[in-house]
């Protein structure tokens, strides 16, 4: 098969970056005259590679080194052993990764492409290219100039891809909206609300509006796995404490659920109806309207029954929580009719404008709405906002019950955010400050989806340790419900946890439960084997934290892992998860007098034979 004279862009996205950043590197190398095609890595054929000639890579990293759903197939096909070393030859191809290196695993997927393509006889046009979500200009600080290079490469290795050199560039090139938005009648969902129940209504609502997903994400599920209602909210923390967690206990209205301890609950967060109607408004649409939306290159119609435009500016574009990616500023500078707003947005949207544009977008978390009311002359086309607006989207949190303790309930340990931008702006999170104001009275009916974690459910003859500070405990609070009931049935190994916070006073959550399982007989107590270990990190001159008690336990620890435990570890994602690998690393050198080298082997050893689990957040 002859080679293509283009350049193949594959991208694998599990929230949207990498597809962002994948579109705006195929936009630049069409104003360069290169031709593209731009895929999403699932909808490429894997057995085609050696028959591309040039091919760039953009692929996130989720998790702890985890590969994006879309990738995994592609991922188990460039693993098989028949693949030789000669099996891309001929192949050039480039890599950038979008990460964040506050995890033990910075972009661990896109190290591990660039060296798979490279045994399997491809070569690089370029080192991989790395962005950082803790760089001041997220990975846009790293992709900028690594682009410049690409394109220089690219063209010394094959001009004929660059006709007219790497840095021509077509000028004020507009492209058509990847999306067309057809009107109709209210009839379609309309007519079949008048014929089910308001819930019912409700779902087929978030479902029409989600099944279209802006191009984001689309292995997520549309339809809700079952929506709950609040029973129970109150706050975990004394009066005084910096910070304001909440406990909430959910009951299934729809149908009855059933989780295991570790599974994760998405949220779909409602948001501001003054917002959405202001949207509405700025953008001069009419919210009763109804629409299908559908792909341009493609016949394929997306959202199956016509949805109210309203309905779909609520439940699936984000207006007023998530920060705007750059091409919006590019495309609101075409529709500007203020010269200073249009001179404005090309200055943010250039090269140049980057440190200014983070100072004015990420660094003040503007959103989409307060962007367009500040250039009131821009007029764009819904189409246009369909495709730039970003995807309302769901809310992860830990579980922190037992299903088989609190049949058709669902408990969640909610922190609520907030914080000051640099211009002293009060902003909260949507999800965490909307569920810290709902109350049982309200019966609001909250869309909700079930899926697997990083934290396995454990048998009960498994002995664990766990370590989860702050709301890190979420998750093992379930953990621990679940183990005290299988032990009225039979025997149950033991279970050590090691917990931390700020002040025993002010934030110590969940104090009475886990001073229930350390009483005699309990799962944490010590007739049972157990442990229960706080750090209270403020309640003295030198702080404490889990690494701390984890060494004074140090022999506890080792017996336990000579037993065969597992270690479950959960929380922030900032230094948490590597000062404790580190800490397990030193405990296993003491105990056993092995090297520090062969202490990290043995538990890479762990990690691979799936008894060394993490589950760290942002």
């Amino acid at each position: 098969m002859e080679k293509k004279k283009m350049v193949v862009i594959l991208y694998a996205s599990q929230t949207g970056n990498a597809m962002d950043a994948a579109e705006r590197i195929g936009r630049e190398a069409g104003r360069r005259g290169c031709r593209v095609s731009l895929l999403s890595i699932d909808q490429f054929d894997p057995t085609s590679l050696p028959y591309e000639d040039n091919m760039i890579f953009v692929v996130s990293t989720t998790g702890q080194g985890d590969t994006p759903d879309p990738m995994k197939a592609f991922w188990k096909h460039l693993l098989q052993r028949n693949l030789n070393h000669h099996w891309l030859k001929g192949v050039h191809y480039a890599v950038f990764g979008l990460g964040d290196s506050g995890y033990q695993k910075y972009n661990f997927v896109a190290k591990k492409l660039d060296k798979r393509l490279s045994d399997l006889g491809a070569v690089a046009i370029i080192e991989r290219g790395l962005g950082d979500d803790q760089h001041p200009s997220g990975y846009e600080g790293a992709l900028d100039p690594w682009m410049s290079s690409l394109w220089n490469t690219l063209y010394k290795y094959n001009p004929d891809l660059l006709p007219r050199g790497p840095n021509f560039t077509i000028a004020n090139l507009m492209d058509q909206p990847k999306f067309v938005i057809t009107y109709h009648e209210a009839d379609g969902l309309h007519s079949h609300c008048s014929m089910v129940t308001d819930l019912e209504c409700l779902e087929m609502k978030i479902e029409g509006a989600r099944s279209m997903p802006l191009g984001k994400v689309s292995h997520e599920k549309t339809r809700p796995d079952a929506f709950l209602t609040v029973i129970n909210n109150y706050s975990l923390c004394e009066d005084g404490s910096v910070t304001d967690v909440r406990h909430l206990e959910f009951e299934a209205i729809s149908s009855s659920i059933y989780y295991d301890v570790g599974d994760v609950l998405a949220v779909l967060p409602e948001q501001s109806p003054v917002a959405v109607d202001a949207f509405v408004k700025r953008c001069n649409i009419n919210p009763e309207s109804y629409v299908t939306i559908q792909h341009r290159d493609t016949a394929h119609e997306v959202s199956k029954v016509p949805v109210r435009l309203k309905d779909f500016v609520k439940f699936n574009m984000d207006i007023a929580s998530a920060s705007p990616r750059r091409y919006l500023f590019e495309v609101m500078s075409f529709f500007a009719a203020a010269p200073h707003e249009k001179e404005r947005l090309q200055y943010f949207a250039s090269a140049e404008g980057r440190d200014d544009l983070y100072e004015y977008n990420k660094k003040e978390r503007r959103t989409v709405l307060e962007v367009l009311e500040d250039f009131p002359s821009v007029q764009m086309p819904f189409e246009w906002l369909v495709q730039l607006v970003p995807q309302l989207n769901t809310r992860a949190f830990s579980i922190s019950s037992s299903c088989s303790a609190h049949p058709n309930q669902v408990h969640l340990t909610v922190k609520t955010v907030s914080w000051t931008t640099p211009f002293k702006r009060k902003r909260v999170g949507l999800c965490s400050s909307w569920l810290a104001r709902l109350a049982p009275e309200q019966r609001v009916q909250i869309p909700v989806w079930f899926s697997k974690g990083s934290l396995p459910s454990p048998p009960p003859s498994l002995p664990l340790i766990l370590v989860g500070p702050g709301t890190g405990c979420a998750p093992f609070r379930g953990f621990v419900e679940e183990r005290a009931l299988q032990s009225k049935s039979r025997p149950t190994a033991p279970v050590i946890f090691f917990f931390g916070c700020r002040n025993e006073k002010h934030d110590f959550l969940y104090k009475t439960f886990w001073e229930s399982h350390l009483k005699s007989q309990g799962v944490l107590s010590e007739d049972m084997g157990g442990g229960f270990y706080v750090a209270f990190s403020r309640d003295q001159a030198k702080k404490v934290y889990v690494q701390h008690k984890m060494r004074e336990r140090s022999t506890r620890i080792w017996n336990l892992l000579s037993e065969g435990a597992a270690i479950y570890v959960a929380g922030s994602s900032d230094k948490m998860p590597a000062d404790v690998f580190s800490t397990f690393g030193e405990i296993i050198c003491k105990e056993s007098g092995v090297s520090s080298e062969a202490s990290v082997r043995w538990l890479r050893t762990l990690e691979k034979a799936g008894k060394y689990h993490v589950e760290a957040w942002s």
